[in-house]
Parts: structure tokens; C-alpha cells; sequence
């Protein structure tokens, strides 16, 4: 069976667009790979955050796991900073980047423009990403668009730490979704759903949001002036967001739900994309809830972390060996 791994930054809320671009196709993977999925936590240090800010969203990060559906005996469940060798070989990797590969980072780029102060742990972040990929000997890597510019930096260091030092790591393949790979901001449908959305937050359905809340944003969701519900993301934008999230909420095509749609106003068509959200909200709802008051979370973390050590431990190991770093 084929490992596949895959991490989530939660340095705020998890919001429908985690659930429906990550978590959920996470879960369907379950059956037909070694999955394991991990909680970024080092990576939410690369720019600040307040302490008790950043542990109430490790463990929401990791209720939302399980609440969806992850399941600690099929899918291996970790904190980033538990399985140490990750940090030690990002290092390692960033010995073997150059500063150009960095520069062209699209994060960095990005915030490099903005202006803001930017840490050294930013900017070499992506060789810990890479490491976090590496370091499991995985085959593939399931990922949005705009993320798979990291995969590609693993895979480069993968091909030259290979040339360099013989066969060691396994090059890793992106795995994108089919459907719901970015799902964007229901305030302004030319830009992703995000935490951090200019326009405040009613862009952006939270999975802990009140539920009349989330239908108010779906029903205020902007669309267009046009009156037919059809998929065409440059003219559309609006429409074919809210057709893909109920495409891939219902596990149906985009295809048949513009059939579905095709003689609904816009009122009804959006009422009948709240209802299938405030469905699936109203399911995890009840289920994080459950898993909160279980007191299971630092089981789940201590036999997940175990388990990961054991490949990054022969991994970091055998890299040590080839770059003489081992005197035994």
C-alpha cells in the first residue's frame, strides 16, 4: 500500500474550505493508502501568534480530525513538534537549497512585498516542509493549487540528495482533487477562502459557526447579474463556487448539479447550497463535541507520534550515514 502524507497549518478557525479541500478527501483516502496526517504546529510559529491562541487551535485542528472522520487506527494522527527527526532533517535540507529557490517561494514573495517583518524561519520554512514530506518516504502528497509549488522543492531536493549521495529518498508525487481543491471567499469569489479574508469574515463559513450564522452567509453569498446557475469560473465566479461546494459536499459532478439547478433563481439555488452545508456543519458539530468531552486527544497524539517516529527515525538516519555525519 502506498503512503501518502499531509499536514494542516491551523493558525486559525478550520473552515469549510480545510474541510472540503483537505479533511474530507483526507478520509477518503483512508482505504487505499497509508495515510498520515499531521498538525503543522511548528509551522504556525513562523509568524507570530499568541501562545493560548495557537493551543486552542492544535486542539481544535485535531477534534476536526476525528470529527470528520479520520480514524487513528487506519490514518497515522501527529503533532509536528512530537516526531523531533522532522525539524533536524529540514535543517539538513536547507543546507542543500539555495537562497534563489527560497526567493521563489510564492508565500515569501507574497509577504515579501507586503512589508511586514518577516523571520528567518519563514523564509526557510519550505525546507521543513519539504522534510515533513521526505523524512515518511511517501508517494504522494495530496494538495491544493496554489500548494503545490512546495511539493515540487521536495521533489527537487529529493532527485539531489539522491545524485549526490545515492538512492535515498522516495520522490514524492502532488495528489490534487478533482473537485473543491480551492474553494473561495463567499464575499469576493476571485479570491480563496481564507482565515485572514480582508473583507472580515463573512466570506468564510467556520466549521464551529453558528448555524443560522453559516446559512446568512451562503444566502448573502455574492453571485452576479445574471439569473442562470451554470459552471464558468471567469464569467461566474460566484456561481461556480457555491456549485462546486455543493458538488463536493453531495459527492456528485459539477455536470449534474447544474442539471439539478439549471431553472433555479438564484434564492432557491442558494438555499438548497445552505442546506447541504448546514447539514454537514450540524454532523461534525455534534461529533466534535463528542470527541472533546472524550478525553481522548493526547491518546490519539502519543500512539500517532509513535508510530511516525519509527519511519523518520530510519529515514534521518540513513541521510546522517550517507552525508558522514555518523561515526558508528
Amino acid at each position: 500500500m502506498n503512503k501518502m502524507i499531509s499536514g494542516i497549518k491551523p493558525t486559525g478557525q478550520m473552515h469549510l474550505g480545510n474541510y472540503i479541500g483537505a479533511l474530507k478527501p483526507f478520509v477518503s483516502f483512508q482505504d487505499e493508502y497509508d495515510v498520515s496526517v499531521f498538525i503543522a504546529n511548528l509551522h504556525c510559529i513562523t509568524m507570530p501568534i499568541d501562545p493560548k491562541e495557537l493551543k486552542t487551535n492544535l486542539e481544535d485542528a485535531l477534534i476536526y480530525y476525528l470529527a470528520v472522520g479520520l480514524d487513528p487506527d487506519k490514518t497515522t494522527i501527529f503533532l509536528q513538534s512530537d516526531v523531533l527527526e522532522h525539524a533536524q532533517l529540514g535543517f539538513i535540507l536547507s543546507t542543500l537549497t539555495s537562497m534563489g529557490e527560497l526567493n521563489r517561494q510564492t508565500q515569501y514573495k507574497d509577504k515579501r512585498e507586503s512589508k511586514e517583518p518577516l523571520s528567518a524561519g519563514f523564509y526557510t520554512y519550505p525546507t521543513l516542509m519539504a522534510s515533513d514530506i521526505l523524512i515518511h518516504q511517501v508517494k504522494g502528497v495530496p494538495v491544493g493549487d496554489d500548494q503545490k509549488q512546495h511539493v515540487e522543492l521536495a521533489r527537487d531536493l529529493a532527485e539531489r540528495f539522491n545524485n549526490r549521495f545515492g538512492q535515498t529518498f522516495i520522490v514524492p508525487e502532488p495528489i490534487t482533487p478533482k473537485l473543491g481543491g480551492r474553494i473561495m471567499s463567499l464575499s469576493d469569489p476571485m479570491r480563496k477562502m481564507s482565515k485572514s479574508d480582508t473583507q472580515g469574515d463573512k466570506g468564510v463559513i467556520y466549521l464551529g459557526d453558528d448555524l443560522k450564522k453559516a446559512r446568512k452567509k451562503i444566502m448573502s453569498a455574492q453571485t452576479d447579474s445574471d439569473t442562470k446557475v451554470y459552471f464558468d469560473k471567469e464569467n461566474k465566479p460566484g456561481i461556480s463556487n457555491l456549485l462546486t461546494i455543493y458538488a463536493s459536499l453531495t459527492n456528485t459532478s459539477i455536470e449534474a448539479a447544474e442539471e439539478k439547478f439549471k431553472s433555479h433563481q438564484y434564492g432557491a439555488f442558494k438555499k438548497e447550497v445552505a442546506d447541504v452545508v448546514i447539514e454537514e456543519l450540524e454532523m461534525i458539530q455534534d461529533k466534535y463535541h463528542t470527541i472533546k468531552a472524550s478525553g481522548v486527544l493526547e491518546e490519539v497524539l502519543e500512539a500517532g507520534a509513535n508510530k511516525a517516529r519509527i519511519q523518520a527515525q530510519r529515514t534521518l538516519k540513513t541521510v546522517q550515514k550517507k552525508m558522514g555525519l555518523e561515526l558508528k
